[in-house]
Formats: C-alpha cells, sequence, structure tokens
C-alpha cells in the first residue's frame, strides 16, 4: 500500500502532501513474510532501486515528500537498515558519491495514512509512470 507518513498533518491528501507543507513523505508499506525473503534482501532492493544520496528529491520530483525514509516495526529491521546502510555508504563513497541521506527510524507512534485510491497500483494502471 502507498500512502503517506512522518508528518504533522493528519489524513492528509495527496494536494496537502504536495505542497510540502505537512511534514509527510510518500510512503509505500511493505508486508512481507521473512519466511520467504529477508529484511536484508528487501532493503538492498530498495537502496538499488533509488537514489539514496539526493536529498528531498528523487530524480525530477522534488521536495520534501520525495525524501528517503525507513520506517522499522522492530528493532531487528532498525538495525539491519543501518548496517546495511553503512555499507552502501562505504561504496558509494568509494565510488565518487555522497552521502547517503536516507532516513532509518522506529515507526512507533509515526501514523501511516493510506493514499487515495488512484495512488494504490499506480504502475499498474499507469505502465510508463515512474
Amino acid at each position: 500500500a502507498v500512502g503517506y507518513m512522518g508528518g504533522f498533518t493528519p489524513n492528509p491528501t495527496y494536494r496537502e502532501v504536495c505542497t510540502g507543507r505537512t511534514g509527510h513523505a510518500e510512503t509505500v508499506r511493505v508486508t512481507y513474510d521473512p519466511t520467504r525473503i529477508s529484511t536484508e534482501e528487501i532493503l538492498t532492493l530498495f537502496m538499488e532501486n533509488h537514489d539514496p544520496t539526493q536529498g528531498m528529491r528523487q530524480g525530477n520530483d522534488v521536495g520534501t515528500q520525495y525524501r528517503s525514509a525507513i520506517w522499522c516495526t522492530t528493532t531487528e529491521q532498525f538495525m539491519t537498515a543501518t548496517t546495511l546502510r553503512g555499507s552502501f555508504q562505504a561504496n558509494l563513497l568509494d565510488a565518487g558519491y555522497g552521502e547517503i541521506t536516507t532516513t532509518i527510524s522506529m515507526a512507533n507512534g509515526v501514523e501511516f495514512f493510506l493514499a487515495e485510491a488512484e495512488h494504490q497500483q499506480y504502475l499498474e494502471d499507469n505502465p510508463f509512470g515512474y
């Protein structure tokens, strides 16, 4: 599911989040079976499929809602994410890239707000989108 997290506006809409004044980041909630895929595998895919050094943007999309963030639901996830960020950072620095800006936090008390229906399964409905 996609939604919004990390801000201060309750029940934000996409339009509100796009203003950059809600504090929320556009977020993907991942539910998985750890007997089939590990936290490390999921987080590796996350780090490899976006630019974690761009700060408040992803590609052409600019704003606080596009920041790179991980909200963990367990201490194990937090430790895995922190360790993985460190190893990715070392590799990126060796290759001449900048600092990873991805924040890693515990999700305790941080509410996930489900995005509107038209944003769910976006690429299925918009195969040429990104």
